[in-house]
């Protein structure tokens, strides 16, 4: 049985502060916490700051954040702690889904595509847990996909940066064991929003608030993975059993 815990007490930041499902997470973890809202035009950010006050926060507050401008994080993180205490819950709610047809020509957007779902990310995540280790508390929530488990040729780009991610989260997450520092890595399906806008849903799809659900009960309950929803994690087993010939034909 898994064991229920409170998670780490202290300021929640958000980096993707318009991310639907960051805000779905945000408000959930938000009653009795200060709520730090981390996003490029950070002063456009009123209407999720008052959501997320709206939830029950303490105090919502906005910071400008650049995934991709990776010399700047280290100083955010440290600029946030200054400012609003201790730091508790770190999201990593930020990505772009990318056009694979572009990417396949276009090697820059290709770059930009790995820059902002991997690099970016592994930038933030190891001065998250230098911050959160030299604390001694504090939870990371990671959002890799099902589409970086066996990377399929209708989204190579995209699943390649989030194979690549959930390799160093799965990592990161051993390395932080016995540290006090809690990283929960979650693998959603195809979630049904803004990011997948004009897109057919996939079998198996989820919401951001059904996402959020489970990902604030598996934090809760201290996992260290979860798929979302759950009947995609034996799917997938069977699926990394598919010969290539016949895997390259799936579709997206």
């Amino acid at each position: 049985m898994s064991r229920r815990a409170e998670p780490a007490p202290g300021t929640l930041l958000l980096l993707g502060g318009r991310s639907e499902i960051g805000l779905e997470v945000a408000t959930r973890l938000a009653p009795g916490r200060t709520v730090v809202l981390a996003a490029r035009r950070s002063n456009e950010l009123t209407a999720e700051q008052v959501r997320v006050h709206q939830a029950g926060a303490d105090g919502v507050h906005t910071v400008e954040f650049d995934a991709n401008a990776m010399d700047t994080h280290a100083e955010l993180l440290r600029e946030v702690a200054r400012r609003h205490g201790p730091i508790g819950i770190v999201v990593l709610a930020f990505g772009i889904l990318g056009d694979q047809a572009r990417a396949e020509n276009d090697a820059q957007h290709a770059l930009d595509v790995i820059t902002t779902d991997f690099l970016a990310q592994v930038s933030v995540l190891t001065h998250a847990a230098t911050l959160l280790r030299a604390q001694g508390t504090g939870d990371l929530i990671v959002f890799s996909s099902v589409a970086g488990v066996r990377v399929r040729r209708a989204n190579y780009v995209y699943g390649s940066a989030k194979a690549g991610l959930d390799g160093f989260a799965s990592g990161l997450s051993d390395s932080l064991h016995g540290s006090g520092v809690h990283l929960l890595l979650a693998r959603p399906g195809f979630v049904i929003g803004s990011m997948t806008e004009g897109m057919d849903p996939a079998p198996m799809s989820s919401t951001p608030g059904q996402v959020a659900d489970v990902v604030v009960a598996a934090l809760h309950e201290r996992r260290n993975t979860v798929w979302i929803p759950g009947l995609l994690r034996p799917v997938f087993f069977a699926m990394r059993l598919l010969p290539q010939w016949l895997w390259r034909r799936m579709p997206r």
